[in-house]
């Protein structure tokens, strides 16, 4: 009985919070919101796509988990997007209480190969953005007395790979930002973590995946079992849902002294 009321404890509903998800139309961001809604919290989902598509994605958010869902499509590599995304957070929910700095994008090439026009793209997105979000997100967590703050970052946060100097740089960035938030919010009802996964089966990694199938006459299944061996010991892709469900611990009061941390979900890739 005792050991019941622990884990009741440790696992509490979301459903008095409002999370925001940046890059929640597709992927790890949908998987992150719908784990965060399956767990009471109403959602503002941002990301690009077909209009209809993600106003049913809203509405099935909503109808399957009885919570409030909203989208804004702000292009978050501009700053007075970003302002306007907060800001419908506000007119919408009456705040944010759940942080989660998902979107991003990827690019390979040799650095001297690599299209300043794409390094300036992949910093305003995978890393900028989040400072921006984070900045107006703070001060409301802070008199409230409680908020979540959660990067995606990824192995590449720890660890680097040859033609992603971008993505690489921006990934550390992240993870060091995720650091001084962080120590700056400690003791203030507030957590900053960056959450780092390894090959995840997404819309961002599918290129490399079919470019390694090439190699086995079109084999998808074979290239994206020639991409694991390369890195990941278990041989296995990490799923969206476990990643949905660990941004949910972390949201979670046993999660209340985890900050400052990069915690990798990456099938054994940082422990080599």
């Amino acid at each position: 009985m005792h050991g019941e009321t622990v884990l009741h404890e440790a696992f509490p509903l979301l459903t008095s919070k409002t999370a925001l998800v940046t890059g929640s139309t597709s992927g790890i961001g949908l998987a992150i919101a719908s784990a965060l809604a399956g767990s009471g919290a109403n959602v503002m989902l941002n990301g690009f796509g077909d209009a209809s598509e993600i106003e049913t994605i809203r509405k099935n958010l909503e109808r399957a988990h009885g919570i409030r869902a909203g989208y804004n499509g702000a292009d978050l590599t501009k700053p007075e997007q970003i302002d306007e995304l907060i800001d419908a957070c506000f007119e919408t929910f009456d705040g944010i209480d759940i942080l989660i700095n998902n979107a991003g994008i990827q690019h390979t090439a040799a650095i001297e190969d690599f299209p300043p026009e794409k390094w300036d793209a992949i910093l305003a997105l995978n890393l900028s953005a989040a400072f921006h979000t984070i900045h107006r997100a703070v001060p409301h967590m802070r008199e409230r007395g409680w908020g979540r703050i959660i990067n995606t970052a990824s192995v590449h946060g720890l660890v680097a790979s040859k033609e992603k100097a971008a993505y690489v740089a921006a990934k550390h960035g992240l993870i060091g930002l995720s650091k001084v938030v962080a120590l700056e919010t400690a003791g203030a009802g507030i957590t900053c973590n960056a959450i780092c996964p390894g090959w995840t089966l997404s819309e961002l990694i599918q290129p490399q995946i079919d470019a390694r199938a090439e190699a086995f006459g079109g084999d998808i299944e074979a290239g994206g079992r020639d991409l694991l061996k390369e890195k990941q010991p278990s041989q296995q892709f990490v799923t969206t849902d476990q990643i949905g469900a660990l941004v949910v611990f972390l949201c979670s009061e046993a999660a209340a002294q985890i900050t400052g941390v990069a915690l990798p979900i990456d099938g054994g890739w940082t422990a080599q």
